[in-house]
């Protein structure tokens, strides 16, 4: 199994079907927010009319949110084939216990799901142990990382546990605080104890199975008993469900085990899905919308279906593809919407905050002018792209619920975003046909100062309005199309770049030019 996940792990892409044109600023746009190019090849391509090249990344993650991301992304009418450098290898490993998705691409993300348990609030001292001893004890054992959130929730009888790391490690730790448990609940004369795994709504189904004959099967080959909480216990910030496990601590070690890899199959086929359309949202990692997809919109739009993980990871905290960027966007909302926003004692914007990991404020009234007059107020959002998403998302589906529109119509809003005043002229194009193509691609209205205006400061306001996803795709390929111009990968900014000789630099092999703009890099104090 080791040698199989290695062969998986790689940090480097092969990009195919590139036009005989196309020069290597022409895709690191498409690159950059997703990872760190450490080199760019060019490799023998099977179709004389088209280009290939092989791009390094510095890590083997980076690597896969690129094929996820831009993989069918159509550059200068052709479509490009973007797949891990070690795919074809991948397909000859066997397909035994050790290789579940037999060489299906995103299989290196296998890490990214984590083993989330549910343990009650009394067991926590016993599982971290004095000083931590206990669980560290557990981390090097195992070789996975397990955070106890024992500060959310405070009061509540029972804790969530993430464990990360592959599925072995994750099911070893499992098993090592089921044992601590049991020694605990031994200790206190509570007797037998239960694993409680939480999973996601939208994954439920397939672990219970048409006519519940996957749930069955893994019962009886485990000889346990598995029971799953009612639907109705979940709400918006809350779209996991209890899967709670009886039997020896070794059978609910390995009902475990066949639980989580189904549960992560699921996920992996959902990813998968979900990367044709992050294609439309540059820069935003697809957990980000996997996140929300259970709530409102998602059971009636575009991502219905995909699997949600709200609580796999800490809000705000580092995700794959999250980076550390900040982000601030203003949203107008209608006045009379505020209390809805906000909730009984602040309770939903903390929610929002909370889930989303951004920071969320709302502007008070403007003492200075008539309260009639005033019929939006600005919500100020900052956070990662992925903070973003979420919070703006559960602002809108807050807006439907409350029936801001009538019948089935979208909420629609506005959206502000500031970008540099010398991009504007870029933004909208020669004649305005980049923000046309804009509005055209994203459904959404895109308003901007008339070109050649004087811009007075050094930021400008693009005022974006439209439905959730439309404002979403035109917010992020516009962040795209400022990111690439002010800080490329190697972080030389493009007005020292040196003009073109007789073309030259168009005619410039992709590798050659990454070359150039490293040494570049090097040459400058």
């Amino acid at each position: 199994m080791d040698s199989y996940f290695r062969s998986e792990s790689t940090s480097k892409v092969i990009i195919s079907n590139l036009a005989p044109m196309v020069r290597f600023e022409d895709i690191q746009h498409l690159l950059q927010p997703h990872g760190k190019v450490i080199s760019c090849d060019k490799l023998t391509s099977k179709d004389p009319n088209t280009q290939t090249v092989q791009i390094t990344f510095e890590t083997a993650d980076q690597a896969q949110l690129v094929v996820n991301h831009i993989n069918g992304y159509e550059l200068e009418g052709r479509s490009m084939k973007v797949e891990l450098a070690v795919e074809k290898k991948a397909r000859r490993a066997p397909r035994g216990p050790g290789a579940p998705f037999g060489g299906l691409p995103g299989q290196s993300r296998q890490t990214d799901f984590p083993l989330r348990i549910l343990v009650q609030s009394d067991m926590v001292g016993a599982i971290i142990g004095r000083q931590g001893s206990t669980i560290r004890q557990i981390t090097q054992q195992t070789r996975a990382r397990v955070d106890v959130h024992r500060k959310d929730n405070v009061g509540s009888l029972e804790k969530a546990i993430t464990i990360y790391g592959n599925p072995e490690n994750c099911t070893n730790a499992c098993r090592r605080i089921l044992e601590v448990m049991q020694q605990e609940a031994n200790n206190t004369n509570k007797g037998e104890i239960s694993l409680k795994i939480l999973a996601h709504n939208n994954l439920i189904g397939r672990i219970i199975g048409k006519g519940g004959n996957t749930i069955k099967r893994i019962m009886q080959e485990t000889e346990t008993k598995i029971t799953v909480s009612s639907i109705n216990d979940i709400n918006s910030f809350n779209l996991e469900r209890i899967i709670t496990v009886k039997g020896s601590i070794e059978n609910m070690s390995k009902a475990e085990a066949q639980i989580s890899a189904k549960l992560r199959q699921s996920y992996e086929n959902d990813l998968q899905a979900m990367a044709p359309q992050s294609m439309m949202f540059p820069g935003l990692h697809p957990m980000a919308m996997m996140a929300t997809a259970g709530i409102g919109y998602g059971s009636r739009g575009l991502y219905t279906g995909q699997a949600p993980y709200p609580g796999m990871y800490p809000a705000g905290g580092a995700q794959a593809g999250g980076g550390d960027s900040q982000e601030t966007t203003y949203l107008y909302i209608p006045n009379n919407a505020v209390g809805a926003i906000i909730g009984t004692k602040g309770s939903h914007i903390r929610n929002i905050i909370r889930f989303s990991g951004a920071t969320v404020k709302i502007a008070p009234l403007d003492e200075t002018k008539p309260q009639d007059t005033q019929t939006e107020r600005r919500v100020t959002i900052v956070g990662s792209p992925e903070a973003q998403w979420k919070a703006q998302y559960l602002i809108f589906e807050k807006m439907r619920e409350e029936g801001f529109v009538a019948g089935a119509d979208d909420v629609r809003l506005t959206v502000e975003i500031m970008v540099p005043s010398s991009q504007v002229g870029r933004i909208i194009g020669k004649g305005g046909q980049n923000v046309r193509e804009l509005q055209r691609v994203t459904g959404s209205v895109i308003k901007l100062p008339e070109q050649g205006a004087s811009q007075q400061e050094d930021e400008t306001t693009v005022h974006i309005i439209g439905p959730f996803f439309s404002v979403q795709s035109a917010q992020r390929r516009i962040r795209a199309m400022v990111l690439q111009s002010v800080v490329p990968p190697q972080g030389r900014p493009r007005s020292q770049r040196a003009p073109k000789e007789s073309g030259q630099q168009s005619d410039m092999p992709l590798e050659q030019q990454h070359q150039q703009q490293q040494q570049q890099q090097q040459q400058q104090p």
